[in-house]
């Protein structure tokens, strides 16, 4: 049995009656594992935070308010987190769902048709209507937190940057966000506000539309620009990438990508009812959708806004720091 909080687990080892089979990632906070309980043969994954992690009582804080808020939620989309046991050291008991990911689907083949793809959104705006009715907002939702199973029903994975919107303490996990994935993020989020559950709606909207038309809305040399692109412009419309999409189902992709979150979808079940009722679908044809291709702002303000993007991460490492001192 292992006890000590500072050593490096590997596969193979035990820990307390978990049998560690394999690693399943590896990433900068915690190794994923896949492991057997012995008690009741039971598989189960494993995550166990890095010693640094375990030394650094913010980080702490975040995994353990990772831990709390899957323990919360209780939905066929979002994967289980168990309590209930002592343990010899910080670490994570998770279900363990065989598939893959929503990502490796993609790499495999780009764009899905679209009766699949809108049968996965559907499932992850159900399984953000339940998270957000508790209060929690995902904000990493993305292709590799979307676990899928043999008969194509998913599973939201990974809580590590989740937010509980009653949290009021500023802490090193409410800022990280505002860098996190570059093609996923909000608009709102790259300016660096916290985001909420339409933050949720936003990313959904970017994952819907790459498994619709096998890429993401916008492009870029690096994520700064990638960034910069989705707080600067508006979408090109899916229609125009794959002619099949409706006009319907391309305004409702329209509404969940505003840059403005007052003109988004407010809630996950609105969106959800929409793509369930497509020919009840009003499409705005007036003066707001012909700017959504190539609408571009005018010169100087344009490299103001850059320029005020590119401090975002300056000003958030300062204030990290100054946290950190505290």
């Amino acid at each position: 049995m292992q006890c000590d909080p500072m050593t490096t687990l590997e596969a193979g080892d035990t820990l307390d009656h978990y049998r560690l089979d394999r690693t399943v990632a590896r990433g900068g906070m915690a190794t994923l594992f896949k492991a057997t309980d012995l008690r009741d043969g039971r598989q189960v994954a494993i995550k166990v935070p890095h010693a640094e992690m375990v030394a650094d009582p913010v980080l702490v804080e975040r995994f353990r308010r990772e831990q709390e808020i899957g323990q919360e939620l209780d939905h066929p989309g979002v994967v289980k987190t168990f309590d209930g046991e002592e343990r010899s050291r910080l670490y994570m008991v998770i279900e363990w769902v065989d598939g893959q990911l929503l990502r490796t689907i993609l790499n495999k083949e780009r764009a899905l048709p679209i009766e699949r793809a809108t049968n996965f959104a559907l499932q992850i705006l159900d399984a953000l209507d339940m998270m957000h009715k508790h209060g929690v907002v995902h904000r990493d939702l993305k292709p590799e937190n979307i676990m899928v199973d043999d008969e194509d029903r998913i599973k939201l994975i990974d809580f590590g940057i989740a937010m509980k919107e009653d949290a009021r303490r500023i802490t090193f996990v409410d800022i990280s966000p505002t860098l996190g994935t570059p093609d996923y993020i909000s608009p709102e989020q790259v300016k660096g506000q916290r985001g909420d559950q339409r933050s949720d709606i936003y990313s959904l909207g970017v994952m819907y539309y790459e498994m619709l038309t096998g890429e993401t809305p916008f492009s870029g040399p690096n994520p700064l620009a990638v960034m910069n692109e989705r707080v600067l412009h508006d979408a090109e419309p899916a229609r125009s990438r794959r002619a099949e999409i409706s006009p319907e189902l391309n305004e409702i992709l329209n509404r969940a990508l505003e840059r403005d979150p007052r003109r988004r979808y407010q809630t996950a079940s609105e969106m959800e009812w929409e793509l369930e009722h497509q020919e009840q679908v009003g499409v705005d044809d007036g003066e707001r959708r012909p700017l959504l291709a190539g609408r571009r702002l005018p010169g100087v303000r344009r490299m103001l806004l850059y320029a005020g993007l590119a401090l975002v991460p300056i000003l958030i490492f300062g204030l990290m720091v100054m946290l950190a001192r505290r």
